[in-house]
């Protein structure tokens, strides 16, 4: 083994148990009932002011309108997905276009333009089947929502 590797490893290890070494002394030094760096804890009472913002003391897990507690699903339309949905007819009413979809457990429901599914939204019914903007969960996706559309005859499109 060269010099420098040497060297370089010891270098290393000096600085990993530096590292702890302040770790281990600045834990120590602090209690663990610790107030804030402002020196007094903040009144009871108090309340965050969002102002538009969301407040950064709320856990981002668990956050929506219509979200079940993990593993299980919604009731009825809201808790069925896009892919689960099979269009079985379509219906003329006085304001407009009324869709009746099936899900995986057969039950039947009706759906209207603008009624939430559990990935996206029925953005409207034609006389051929639903078009659904679907909110794509994917990080690394440039494209946030894709716009499906569910046909009578059980093919679906994509856009």
């Amino acid at each position: 083994m060269s010099v420098h590797r040497l060297a370089r490893r010891a270098t290393t290890a000096c600085a990993a148990v530096g590292l702890a070494l302040w770790l281990s002394a600045s834990a120590a030094a602090q209690p663990a009932d610790a107030t804030p760096a402002g020196g007094t804890p903040p009144p009871s009472d108090y309340t965050y002011d969002a102002k538009g913002r969301r407040d950064p003391f709320v856990s981002l897990l668990g956050r929506g309108e219509t979200t079940a507690p993990r593993g299980q699903r919604l009731e009825g339309i809201q808790g069925l997905t896009t892919a689960e949905l099979v269009v079985r007819g379509v219906l003329q009413s006085q304001g407009g276009y009324v869709a009746i979809v099936t899900g995986p457990d057969q039950k039947t429901h009706r759906v209207r333009t603008g009624d939430r599914i559990a990935d996206g939204t029925i953005n409207a019914i034609t006389p051929q089947g639903l078009v659904i903007v679907q909110e794509v969960n994917d990080p690394l996706s440039l494209v946030k929502q894709r716009e499906i559309r569910k046909t009578l005859n059980g093919s679906d499109e994509g856009k």
